[in-house]
């Protein structure tokens, strides 16, 4: 059987240290936004030994880069204002974006303080991987007040490649059609891992650009440079077989929301909605062997006003079927007819593992068997692809007479 192919995401914030500390002088009143002037994030200005952390855009125009010192900056830029960074801030704007990027997928890897792998693998629900990346760069902004660049491809070393191209706040994608195009093109020196020594090394070998070092004889790369040299010829060909790294470790709540492509206020479309958002989480709930206790949606109009319901379950459960209803029941009683809403969310809470579950007489036969037929769907969406199986609501009757004689099939193995 073919290979499902991965789909990796990269989030990197622009500007981080400089983006972060902007909006904390906004949030206390200051008037000036430091992204808009000539500016760094810096340690002690009368240490020649400071370095410039982070820069805005304008300082970049004017040949300013991390990591020189402040002196040398300020030869360049003279008149550079000097901010002081503020770790604790940054690390509570960090953990900010990763708790958007959790509503997303599990399989999230912090590559720094204000980088992450995403691996959507699974968790795309009928849309692509671009539009999810759009998606996030939208909520972002929208809701963080700072600014993500995202790369979109099928492997880590695309997708930060491609995170990588122009900035700030765009979507780039890297898939490997657009490798001869979008990245041998490049100078050499942009290829990701590619060391400082490195470089005068390839230059002198006549390889300038990216595409260059691809078209290099592997053999001969391995040869001159050892295991290096197999890692450069892969980068350089877009091969990258690493996997997102990720700590395993039971949630204490599981949600997802979704910015609408278009306002809606036709209720029926945004229980459709709704379906889809609890299809993703409780398959996630399963995937955790967890039961959920409490259910909550949220709503946010075309006003950017939010709306929020919850209630508690009268047992714990992991059934897409009952958790939707409970969903539905809440979206029912906020909703008014009429109402433009742009983003929809569901969280499940108060979670807890198979063996804590206390039986209930509401846990019913049809319940277990309920439970027993999302199993069986949630081993067919691992196998097959998320997307293999959908609800009868969602698709022809054509094809959802094949799918049930699926599900019936697989029952039957499984007794």
């Amino acid at each position: 059987m073919e290979k499902i192919q991965r789909q990796i995401l990269h989030i990197d914030v622009n500007n981080a240290f400089l983006s972060w500390t902007a909006i904390d002088r906004l949030a206390m009143g200051e008037t000036l936004d430091i992204r808009n002037i000539e500016a760094v994030i810096g340690g002690d200005e009368t240490k020649r030994s400071g370095i410039v952390l982070a820069k805005s855009t304008k300082a970049k125009k004017k040949g300013v880069t991390t990591g020189e010192t402040l002196y040398q900056a300020r030869l360049k830029c003279p008149n550079l204002q000097v901010f002081k960074g503020d770790y604790k801030s940054y690390k509570k704007h960090s953990n900010d974006l990763y708790n958007i990027l959790s509503q997303y997928t599990d399989k999230i890897e912090r590559f720094s303080i204000d980088e992450c792998f995403l691996d959507m693998t699974g968790c795309l629900i009928g849309e692509s991987l671009l539009s999810k990346a759009y998606e996030i760069n939208k909520r972002v902004k929208e809701e963080l007040g700072f600014t993500v660049n995202v790369g979109v491809a099928h492997n880590k070393l695309l997708a930060k490649m491609a995170s990588d191209f122009t900035k700030p706040d765009k979507v780039h994608t890297l898939f490997e059609e657009e490798i001869p195009s979008k990245m041998w093109t490049l100078p050499v020196s942009e290829l990701f891992m590619l060391g400082k020594k490195t470089i005068p090394k390839l230059y002198n070998m006549g390889i300038k650009t990216i595409g260059d070092l691809a078209k290099q004889d592997k053999e001969y790369m391995v040869k001159k440079f050892g295991k290096h040299g197999l890692i450069m010829w892969e980068y350089s060909n877009g091969i990258d077989n690493s996997e997102v790294h990720y700590l395993e470790e039971k949630p204490k709540g599981i949600g997802n929301s979704v910015t609408l492509p278009t306002d809606l206020a036709e209720k029926e479309k945004i229980e459709k909605v709704l379906l889809t958002l609890v299809e993703q989480v409780t398959y996630r709930l399963r995937r955790y062997n967890m039961y959920a206790n409490v259910v909550n949606v949220q709503l946010r109009t075309k006003d950017f006003k939010d709306f929020s319901h919850q209630r508690k379950l009268s047992y714990s459960t992991a059934n897409t079927k009952e958790i939707y209803n409970t969903a539905k029941e809440l979206l029912n009683e906020m909703y008014k007819n009429g109402t433009y809403i742009r983003l929809v969310g569901v969280r499940v809470d108060n979670l807890v593992e198979e063996d804590e579950v206390q039986i209930s007489l509401f846990n019913n036969d049809t319940s277990k068997k309920q439970e027993k037929l999302d199993k069986v769907v949630d081993s067919l969406k691992q196998k097959y692809g998320y997307n293999s199986v959908t609800r009868a609501r969602k698709i022809t009757f054509r094809k959802y007479y094949k799918i049930k004689r699926c599900i019936v099939n697989c029952l039957t193995k499984n007794k």
